[in-house]
């Protein structure tokens, strides 16, 4: 059978997005939906925002991060597996809780879309008024 691993579950989520990220010890590799961080987050800056919490606790080389992530875009996913990471490290080592709420990896971003309100074309704005 396998030998048996440490696996740390945890739910990440951002906006709609939401991550379920999974991570054990092992030599660095990450992977979202099954294609590396790189090829999925298309631009490398959300690829850099998806691993942060692993280089603010410097474990990037000794973990190993699964991801499954849906709903919202690009930069919603690559924040919602951050936020996934932040809490599978907290499970992995309680002590790391201090560092990673520090520099705010732990805090889940409540901004949420406003609702679109009826007799006007979005959240916010009016059609246009005619006085005449």
């Amino acid at each position: 059978m396998s030998t048996e691993t440490n696996v740390y579950a945890a739910t990440g989520r951002r906006k709609t997005a939401i991550a379920r990220v999974r991570i054990t010890e092992g030599s660095g590799k990450y992977s979202a939906n099954g294609r590396d961080f790189d090829t999925h987050f298309t631009h490398e800056n959300f690829s850099k925002q998806a691993y942060a919490p692993l280089l603010t606790v410097e474990m990037g080389d000794k973990i190993d991060v699964t991801a499954n992530v849906h709903g919202g875009g690009v930069a919603g996913q690559a924040v919602a597996v951050a936020h996934g990471i932040a809490r599978a490290l907290e499970k992995l080592d309680p002590e790391l809780r201090v560092p990673l709420k520090q520099a705010g990896h732990l805090t889940r971003d409540p901004r949420e879309k406003e609702r679109k309100k009826p007799g006007q074309p979005g959240a916010r704005k009016r059609f246009q008024f005619s006085k005449r």
